[in-house]
């Protein structure tokens, strides 16, 4: 009788290469250094990565087809639980080897031959591997509920978070949860898409990849998250967790409301669409401006804004609605500024940010530094007081004085954190804001105008047909001066001199004008 010819399978649970990626490799090597010991020779060999748990393996099955079309085969595998976890497979290979198309198993670690004992203890074998794999999946869900039953964080931790291997929770991180609270903070003023979160988002280094923001799933998923409250889910359902909320239950609310509001359109009263509704008072009697249809001699249909007259007689007439936004653009217009002033700024505050931000990093580890040594003073004089080298009172006004000096050096360290660069996104903001009365000025989109108006003016009204807003003093200070600046200034002039809370442009006599206190 010849010598059967074998089919070597080797298998893996996971289809992830980052996981058991050795494992395929070192089963082919162990097999077939097996197989030359043992003069086996080796008709075709099947690798697969997928678990054996249920049925359904394709590179198994077309195995077990092949099986069926010779006449009588051999198979090579690791230990009987690569082949088979459940008793389908299983029973596949054992009706086999009854039906002698397998006349051979062979297993480095196991030993089996064709007859009623062998076949008695492959079942077992198998047997012993569904039970493994059934056991397993309940350890896990046990394991599952008793973390849930601590509070503890069950996968990787969301935004915001980091896993403590050390504890097997999750923590705030020191740097990006505090990203995560402003991203609430903006979206609940209703300022902000889903879209222009992400791009905030990613100014703060949240981002995707080589600094990709979030899609727009990710941040809505982010929004909704109740981790952020201090909660776990699991099977759809919430539970407590004992690990720090990074979000207010009001925050979070506000946020909700926000993002239900713009999931559906919302009712209005009225199909009339009155864009500066809402914005201006009367300058005599301080009433609201509502608007209204009129008709033209001419049969035009025409809207007028008019004050409410709430508060007893009041003699301002009616204002056409395009007479109101011709003065406000010429009001806007003011205070624009050209595409070359302010990508100018923008790339200077940039550069100037990445400068303080290299600094305060440096400045920091400085501080953390002068904490570690003071602290380790700290543990000798307590040591030394221990071991009786120092009396009681020189070591308790040493001890004083250094802990008072280790809380400082924490208050300087904490306090700098703050400062950062809280100056850099206000002025960008106002550069932003200059761009976009440039832009305003001559749209016809009368809600984007209105809507500007509404952020950036105070105090608006309108009194004998002339409509006026307050505006931020850096924006009436360029309203003022536009015509010292005929040019921005050069790129290579040296922006990196001035301070944070400053900002200069040169007029035609080449002296420099400063926009300055910023911060106050």
């Amino acid at each position: 009788m010849s010598k059967p010819k074998y089919f070597l399978y080797a298998r893996k649970s996971t289809e992830e290469d980052d996981k058991q990626i050795m494992s395929i490799e070192a089963q082919l090597f162990e097999l077939r250094e097996f197989a030359r010991k043992e003069n086996l020779e080796i008709l075709n060999e099947f690798q697969e990565s997928k678990s054996a748990k249920t049925p359904g393996r394709p590179i198994f099955d077309k195995m077990i087809e092949k099986v069926e079309n010779n006449n009588g085969v051999g198979i090579l595998a690791w230990h009987p639980d690569r082949l088979a976890r459940n008793s389908i497979d299983g029973g596949k290979i054992i009706y086999a080897v009854d039906q002698k198309k397998i006349v051979s198993l062979r297993f480095p670690t196991f030993w089996f031959e064709p007859t009623p004992q062998g076949l008695f203890m492959l079942q077992v074998a198998f047997g012993q591997s569904k039970y493994y794999s059934d056991n397993l999946s309940q350890n896990v869900k046990r394991g599952m509920r008793q973390k849930i039953r601590r509070g503890e964080w069950l996968t990787k931790a969301p935004l915001g978070y980091f896993n403590n291997r050390q504890t097997r929770n999750i923590e705030p991180h020191p740097v990006r949860s505090k990203a995560i609270v402003r991203a609430f903070e903006e979206y609940a003023t209703g300022k902000h898409g889903l879209v222009s979160l992400a791009d905030f988002l990613s100014l703060l280094g949240i981002t995707i990849g080589k600094g990709t923001p979030l899609g727009k799933a990710s941040v809505k998923r982010m929004l909704t998250n109740r981790a952020y409250l201090g909660f776990i889910k699991y099977k759809e359902e919430w539970f407590d967790g004992n690990f720090a909320p990074i979000i207010s239950p009001k925050l979070f609310e506000a946020v909700q409301k926000v993002l239900a509001t713009r999931s559906r359109p919302q009712k209005r009263k009225s199909a009339h669409n009155f864009p500066f509704v809402g914005i201006f008072r009367c300058g005599e009697c301080d009433s609201m401006f509502t608007a209204q249809w009129a008709t033209g001699k001419c049969g035009g249909r025409y809207r007028y804004y008019r004050c409410t007259k709430k508060k007893g007689n009041c003699g301002q007439g009616y204002l056409r609605e395009e007479n109101l936004v011709a003065q406000i653009k010429e009001r806007l217009q003011k205070i624009s500024l050209c595409d070359r002033y302010t990508d100018y700024l923008l790339e200077k505050i940039k550069q100037i940010g990445q400068e303080e931000n290299q600094l305060s990093q440096s400045d920091v580890k400085n501080l953390s530094d002068r904490i570690k040594a003071s602290e380790f003073r700290l543990e000798k004089l307590i040591e030394t007081y221990l071991d009786g080298d120092i009396p009681k009172e020189i070591y308790l006004k040493k001890k004083d004085g250094l802990m008072r000096e280790i809380l400082a050096l924490k208050e300087e360290k904490k306090d700098f954190k703050h400062q950062g660069n809280n100056w850099n996104e206000p002025l960008r903001s106002w550069v932003l804001d200059t761009k976009q009365a440039t832009f305003l000025s001559s749209s016809d989109n009368f809600s984007e105008i209105a809507s500007f108006v509404k952020k950036v003016g105070t105090n608006p009204y309108v009194r004998d047909k002339s409509a006026r807003f307050a505006l931020p003093a850096l924006s009436s200070f360029v309203a003022q001066r536009r015509h010292f600046l005929p040019h921005p200034p050069p790129l290579a002039e040296p922006f990196s001199a001035l301070s944070r809370s400053e900002v200069a442009f040169c007029d035609p006599t080449g002296n420099r004008t400063r926009i300055t206190s910023l911060k106050s």
